[in-house]
């Protein structure tokens, strides 16, 4: 197999170092190729990407729309067959050791999965484990996964999703006609989103097909005071409820459960952020 990671990157050159050492240190049986998106930083990312000698590594530094036009060029560049294993990871988080072997393995004992998720884990600046309940919360709703419970509540990480070339090929396919709701020309993520394009993949992946669910940790989201999603606010919460609304149909149990989850996170992480926790 072949195991594809697409990067985005702007003026992240602090961490970014990290995440390619945890990309470029797995080991296993697969090819791997990492491709790094960079929205054309002036931080010394770029002369970092200068000094990666490593063959596996290919990178870009340009001007785009945003982080979802970035890696939306970035997965354009992937494999597309049933043996390539493609996902995204941010600039500041990482891949655990072993993450991608275990990966490969389970897609190959498994030859109809389309599609993976793991658990995560939360990381501060100094990689630092932190909010051990919120991960706990996490792990729990995701080994009872159902696509009615995602509908419901994202209890899925991003750094810890992967999916077969062909899959994403097919998903992207179908958001460029139209019903996928993904704008940008059939790229696999909505570009009007600012937070959840992420969920809204995972929506429209479960509308397909279950995910295989991997117990173990495979991915670090790095929560610091420059990261988007680490600042959770209302805004964030609200897109993903409309994000939610398009799979809802009519299922108001869903909906209403959905909206009560919003104002318990929202208000559950005002208290943590009080605490300081």
């Amino acid at each position: 197999m072949k195991a594809w990671i697409v990067t985005p990157s702007y003026n992240q050159c602090e961490f970014l170092g990290l995440t390619l050492r945890s990309i470029l240190s797995q080991e296993g049986p697969f090819d791997l190729r990492c491709v790094v998106m960079d929205g054309g930083s002036t931080d010394g990312t770029v002369d970092l990407l200068k000094s990666i000698t490593d063959p596996r590594v290919e990178w870009v530094s340009q001007k785009d729309k945003g982080q979802s036009d970035a890696i939306n060029q970035g997965l354009a560049r992937t494999g597309r067959g049933s043996d390539d294993v493609v996902t995204w990871l941010n600039s500041d988080d990482l891949h655990t050791p072993g993450t991608l072997a275990a990966v490969v393995e389970a897609f190959t004992k498994t030859p109809t999965a389309r599609w993976l998720v793991g658990r995560c884990q939360n990381i501060d600046a100094q990689g630092k484990l932190i909010r051990p309940g919120v991960t706990r919360y996490k792990d729990r709703a995701l080994l009872r996964y159902s696509r009615r419970a995602l509908l419901r509540e994202n209890f899925i990480c991003q750094m810890s999703v992967f999916w077969r070339g062909d899959f994403g090929a097919e998903i992207a396919a179908a958001a460029g006609a139209g019903s996928g709701g993904a704008s940008g020309g059939g790229g696999m993520l909505d570009e009007s989103l600012d937070y959840t394009m992420d969920y809204d993949l995972w929506l429209r992946m479960a509308d397909r097909c279950d995910p295989v669910v991997l117990d173990r940790v495979l991915g670090q989201f790095r929560i610091h005071a420059a990261s988007k999603s680490g600042r959770v606010d209302r805004g964030q919460f609200d897109e993903q409820f409309r994000v939610a609304s398009k799979h809802f149909g009519d299922d108001r149990v869903s909906r209403w459960v959905h909206r009560f989850n919003v104002e318990k996170i929202v208000w559950a992480y005002r208290v943590m952020r009080l605490l300081r926790v």
